[in-house]
């Protein structure tokens, strides 16, 4: 009876929550990542150089770092609910607001805004999923929400130069057209989160009796356990934690990765000899290797106790790519560390998010979490602005990204150096922990 209990209050929570928070990492990543298609005109049109789109690509997580933590603290405090619905609407605002931008102040102040705006919906949605689903399913559902990003980048590019084709409709441009079209759906969604999400299983009246006692009782146990093994930290105390620095190190050095490959892949794609309609088609091919290096990869990941290998394998899997778009980015056999480098990415950040939640709960991992994600985030900063310095210094991408390589190279041997393996530990269902 417990077994059959258990599959269905977990299917039932997964149908009921992860289409939809799903659906609003896909537009969160959407307005993030458009800037990288828009670049390949606005650019030119509002005269900025390849180092002052870096700037603008960058400063967008100065804003996110500021706010990150609080507004984690808030969603922890306030739920999920109200500050989901907060940040959506206003995101969706301002990003739509970046089709009016007339230079280079604008284009920093507007980017600044986007940080301060969406800050914490990604920690708080990586929180949030701790509230409803048991350490056995946690990375498999981490997985799920995290699709969104590779998704994102198969949907995303023919989208955004498809809608770049609309250029002098009504006097605008083709990039201010797809701010205006893909920020509006952020704030409709937006006004959807309070009927599509419940704060806390005890709220959830879409739960049998049994089902929703079940689920609460499980997770407590399960954050009794977690503060049994490594004794409950505070917020503060969480902060200095070593795993939490050495965590904000690995994800410092996945994000320079990151950013700096997301935010000048066009420009590379483009620089082969393809239009612009071609080359966000040609954009979405590596993202269709990293949507399928994720779910495999997850899938054999959640057979080891010790997750630390498969998240250096990952990420030696994109360094190995990085280098590779260095060495070939002028040739078409650069779309083969294109696709290494999504798969090594996609496939490694489920696996990493999983581990805060194994040495802390309550307000030290809704903290954390935040810290982890504002510190790692400061990567786009760096990624971007040596990428498209060395762009202007020597006209070519290479050495910025073997700069990316190194990075994550180090996050890899970092995640596996800084961190302990696993303790087993007696599970909430009464049996050993794997």
């Amino acid at each position: 009876m417990s077994d059959a209990l258990e599959k269905e209050t977990i299917m039932q929570v997964a149908k009921r929550l992860l289409p939809f928070i799903f659906l609003c990492y896909f537009v969160c990543l959407i307005d993030r990542v458009n800037l990288s298609f828009a670049a390949l005109t606005m650019n030119r049109d509002l005269g900025l150089s390849a180092y002052a789109y870096s700037l603008g690509a960058s400063i967008f997580f100065i804003g996110y770092f500021i706010f990150e933590v609080p507004s984690n603290l808030a969603l922890d405090r306030f739920g999920a609910r109200l500050w989901i619905t907060r940040i959506m609407i206003t995101w969706g605002l301002v990003s739509a607001g970046m089709a009016f931008i007339q230079g280079e102040i604008s284009f920093l102040v507007m980017r600044m805004l986007l940080g301060l705006a969406e800050a914490g919906f990604f920690p708080g949605m990586i929180l949030y999923l701790t509230f409803w689903f048991p350490a056995a399913y946690r990375v498999r559902v981490i997985a799920g929400f995290m699709l969104a990003i590779p998704v994102t980048g198969v949907i995303g590019g023919p989208l955004a130069t498809s809608l770049m084709e609309l250029n002098g409709v009504w006097g605008l441009a083709g990039w201010q057209w797809m701010f205006l079209v893909e920020g509006i759906p952020s704030v409709l969604i937006g006004c959807l989160v309070p009927l599509c999400m419940t704060d806390r299983p005890e709220n959830a009246h879409w739960l049998r009796d049994d089902q929703r006692a079940w689920l609460a009782g499980v997770l407590k146990r399960e954050r009794q356990q977690v503060e049994d093994l490594h004794s409950r930290a505070s917020l503060w105390r969480a902060f200095i934690d070593t795993r939490v620095l050495a965590l904000c190190l690995v994800y410092f050095g996945i994000g320079t990765a990151t950013y700096g490959f997301v935010y000048f892949l066009p420009q590379v794609i483009k620089g082969l000899g393809l239009t612009n309609l071609q080359t966000g088609f040609v954009a979405a091919i590596p993202d269709v290797f990293g949507t399928l290096g994720m779910l495999i990869w997850g899938h054999f990941s959640d057979r080891q106790t010790d997750r630390r290998w498969s998240v250096l394998a990952a990420l030696f899997v994109c360094g190995f790519g990085l280098v590779g778009i260095g060495l070939f980015n002028s040739s078409g056999w650069s779309l083969i560390a294109m696709a290494m480098v999504s798969i090594g990415i996609n496939a490694s950040r489920p696996m990493f998010w999983a581990l805060p939640s194994t040495f802390l709960t309550g307000t030290a991992a809704a903290g954390a979490i935040a810290l982890i994600n504002s510190v790692g985030n400061l990567g786009g900063i760096v990624g971007p602005v040596m990428l498209g310095w060395v762009k202007d210094a020597t006209n070519s991408f290479s050495g910025g990204f073997y700069f990316l390589a190194f990075w994550a190279f180090l996050a890899g041997i970092a995640v596996v150096a800084a961190l302990r393996a696993p303790k087993r530990a007696e599970s909430a269902y009464g049996a050993p922990a794997e």
